[in-house]
């Protein structure tokens, strides 16, 4: 997925909502975007679907849950079946990226930011995924 140019939409992957985020047409920085919340699968896959046209993407990041030595569990397994049924639904790509450490990281930044503790709940998936997607954004734009 490395040579595609225009716009990727980035998740953090949740039981209970999945956090999302947009790059620019470019490929330079992400924005986030309203958390999803879950409703199953089937549905999740239609509402990503209209969002990935809406944008005109052209793939997906998943954050890939890894625990801290590295290893992948269930959690990684759910990320992986699920970007799956996307990639078989949409027809475009998904790659995954490791996201240990980034809702630490979307946390922290909403504290520096002065954002409540109830405000920063509502935001802080998103936030992850924009952690998420801006890691391969950079990644890509080195090269």
């Amino acid at each position: 997925m490395g040579e595609l140019k225009g716009r990727l939409i980035g998740f953090d992957y949740g039981s209970k909502r999945m956090g999302v985020a947009v790059s620019d047409p470019l490929g330079i920085s992400a924005q986030p975007l309203p958390a999803i919340k879950r409703e199953g699968d089937r549905k999740d896959v239609e509402t990503i679907a209209s969002m990935a046209r809406h944008y005109e993407a052209v793939g997906f990041v998943f954050g890939l849950p890894l625990h801290e030595d590295g290893n992948e569990g269930k959690m990684a397994a759910m990320v992986r079946r699920f970007a799956g049924k996307l990639q078989e639904a949409t027809g475009l790509p998904f790659e995954m990226w490791d996201e240990r450490f980034t809702t630490a990281q979307a946390e922290r930044t909403l504290i520096d930011a002065g954002v409540r503790r109830e405000k920063r709940k509502e935001v802080r998936d998103s936030m992850s995924a924009v952690f998420i997607l801006q890691g391969v954004l950079d990644l890509r734009n080195r090269g």
